[in-house]
């Protein structure tokens, strides 16, 4: 059974309404909520954009222009993720389109490679013989991958975004903004938000040595790859602090516009999405889990491949393979999400008998997937949590997930100076990590998670809540606020869409497509004025439910079918009354 969650609301500053008079009250108040004083907080043109002061981005720029005008050969090593695949194409389409010939990816096939630049990654990119390899959203960590390069005479050129750990990689040029003394501002940027930057101030070193006019080439429109900005960025699910909401926004228009990588337009019809009504939720549930299945079964090229094709049939066929991919990713996942909950219920669903740090392994479980199913566990018992696979006969690998109060790769940190044999490698976000060790330290391993968590927490955060912006009065269930809901974004990590709770009757319920809960409400027992509303994944142990009355809490959207558009509930939280 799921947690019960406390439903709190957001303090609403009634009086301090000073942003744009066209906005609407309830939408300024959720602004405020949201930390937003003033309006050109609010702006989305790309002028609005941070200027590009990163630590070692002139470093980086320079090497890749002398790459660009010497015609040397430049090998993109990425991610296996949708951020990874979205840095990955991005680097290449924008270096050929600043004129370099010689240049291709490789993405670590993680079941062999592990993550990021390994000197067996190293050794395969060797034989392609590049003279220059640009990490795009890894890197920061690889030391040992690096030295390996340098040492075969291959530059390095690294560009990332995570954490850096207490020593950097020897590499030509970093350019991360979360590397120690960096000033940039934004350090929310995604893998692809790096190197768009690097990409950009590429082009700008390239004009000032008139290389375009030399070689007779355009100069190429930047704004073209903000498709790739913001897919990347949305399913990173890094913060959209202003920086990030200027790119997200961008990016949607081109693509709204049908402006967009034919690979992004292929993946959005199969998953049914339709390009005009496009929000940054559809490419973060819709578009971004298609590609990540490619690299979490299969192999990540796919993906990269469908965003890099300007042929229509081609797209359309590599989107089919993708989604075909999500569909078995799903049928693992559901399989090991039913093992973990019968391996819990063994333990004890008694919440006050439950480690704190909760550590799940089963050598049957798929290697790929053990992130998705560690995030699917956290949000039903809402602590940290971390599912390991089995890599090899004496190695397992796991992915963590963490919640508000736990930064998951300083916890790991921590556990490794206390317990140094433990851990062979982790690293990682805040809220996301990944970590290797021995099969047979994984008992010490739980146990010192768990000792760590409980360091660092207390039992209120593991009390889930539940933030609404409060309740909406009768006369504001319109399709004309419900519009300026989806145009007040783009809404993602730490600016959340706006949600609402409130008590209503329930006038029908059923289930569609196994877990989804579809309603009727009204917000009076005598059943007038009723309005559409759905529960995804709901448990079933509960819904449906024979009481009378339900306390949502829910997103105010508009539902489209057969060109008809409706006002509809999308319910992210509910319980009985």
């Amino acid at each position: 059974m799921s947690v019960k969650k406390t439903i709190s609301r957001r303090p609403l500053d009634t009086a301090n309404q000073s942003l744009c008079s066209s906005i609407s009250p309830l939408l300024q108040r959720i602004y405020h909520a949201r930390g937003i004083v003033n309006d050109s907080e609010l702006q989305k043109q790309l002028a609005n954009l941070q200027r590009p002061t990163m630590k070692g981005l002139k470093q980086a720029v320079d090497i890749l222009a002398v790459a660009v005008q010497q015609q040397q050969s430049i090998l993109i090593v990425g991610d296996f993720d949708c951020d990874g695949a979205t840095s990955s194409a991005l680097a290449v389409l924008a270096l050929r389109a600043l004129g370099l010939q010689r240049v291709d990816f490789l993405v670590p096939n993680r079941f062999k490679y592990g993550y990021g630049l390994t000197p067996e990654i190293v050794a395969e990119a060797a034989k392609s013989q590049p003279d220059i390899i640009v990490t795009v959203d890894n890197g920061i960590a690889s030391i040992d991958g690096v030295e390996a390069a340098n040492n075969l005479g291959i530059t390095v050129v690294v560009t990332d975004h995570h954490l850096q750990g207490d020593a950097l990689p020897d590499a030509a040029a970093i350019v991360n903004p979360n590397q120690q003394g960096c000033d940039f501002l934004s350090k929310n940027l995604a893998g692809v938000g790096v190197i768009f930057y690097v990409m950009s101030a590429l082009r700008t070193e390239l004009r000032q040595r008139a290389w375009f006019t030399h070689a007779g080439i355009a100069e190429p429109n930047m704004a073209e790859f903000l498709d790739l900005v913001a897919l990347g960025t949305v399913a990173d699910v890094v913060p959209l602090d202003h920086n990030n909401r200027i790119l997200v926004h961008q990016g949607l228009l081109r693509i709204r516009a049908g402006r967009a990588r034919a690979g992004i337009l292929a993946l959005l019809d199969v998953a049914g999405r339709e390009r005009h009504r496009l929000v940054a939720s559809d490419l973060g549930f819709a578009v971004g889990p298609r590609l990540n299945a490619a690299g979490r079964l299969d192999d990540m090229a796919l993906g990269i491949n469908c965003l890099l094709t300007d042929n229509p049939d081609a797209a359309r066929s590599m989107a089919v393979e993708l989604d075909d991919l999500n569909h078995d990713r799903k049928a693992i996942e559901s399989s090991m999400q039913a093992e973990a909950m019968a391996s819990l219920k063994q333990i004890s669903l008694v919440e006050a008998d439950m480690p704190w740090g909760l550590t799940m392994f089963d050598a049957t479980w798929h290697q790929g997937v053990i992130g998705i199913l560690a995030s699917r566990i956290k949000d039903r018992y809402h602590r940290p949590v971390i599912a390991f696979a089995e890599a090899s006969e004496t190695e397992i690998k796991g992915s963590a997930r963490s919640i508000p109060g736990l930064h998951i790769r300083d916890a790991l940190d921590a556990v490794a100076k206390r317990q140094p044999e433990l851990l062979s490698k982790f690293g990682g976000h805040a809220m996301a990590a990944g970590m290797s060790l021995k099969k047979q330290h994984y008992p010490a391993f739980a146990k010192a998670f768990d000792e760590e968590v409980r360091r660092q927490l207390t039992t209120a955060d593991l009390q889930a809540e539940v933030l609404s912006d409060g309740e909406l009065s009768a006369p504001e269930f319109t399709m004309q606020l419900a519009q300026e809901l989806r145009e007040g974004g783009p809404w993602g990590q730490h600016f959340p869409e706006p949600l609402f709770d409130g008590e209503f009757y329930i006038v029908q319920q059923r289930i569609v497509g196994e877990k989804h809960l579809k309603l009727v409400l009204s917000a009076n027992k005598g059943g007038h004025e009723l309005i559409d509303a759905i529960a995804f994944n709901v448990d079933l142990e509960i819904w449906p439910n024979n009481c009378e009355k339900l306390h949502a809490v829910f997103k105010l959207d508009i539902n489209e079918y057969r060109g008809r558009q409706t006002l509809q509930l999308m319910v992210d939280y509910l319980e009985p009354r």
